[in-house]
């Protein structure tokens, strides 16, 4: 009874890590059309905590706009302000964790 038990433990297994096989090659069939894409997204992510860990680099080239182009940095500021309100709400609409990675 215990080898008969064993051995068919043995055999589910078996058929359990060959449909485990089979479902992580059609997984990864299906999700090829958007791997371009969530490759962007996760670049930009980085490149905004980049920007948040390194604020020198933005601050410096706001002040060379500002000094070289006042007009064209006001612009800027105001687009600048719209995205930190746009930020804002994706937060608040995203619960606790919002937009923030981890």
């Amino acid at each position: 009874m215990i080898a008969g038990t064993r051995e068919e433990l043995l055999l589910h297994r078996e058929r359990l890590r060959a449909r485990s096989r089979q479902l992580r090659e059609q997984w990864s069939l299906q999700v090829q059309p958007i791997r371009a894409p969530l490759g962007v997204a996760d670049r930009a992510r980085d490149a905004v905590e980049w920007l948040v860990r390194n604020p020198e680099w933005p601050i410096g080239a706001a002040l060379l706009l500002l000094v070289l182009r006042p007009a064209r940095a006001l612009r800027w500021a105001g687009l600048a302000w719209q995205g930190w309100a746009v930020y804002q709400r994706l937060n608040r609409v995203l619960g606790p964790q919002g937009l923030r990675r981890r």
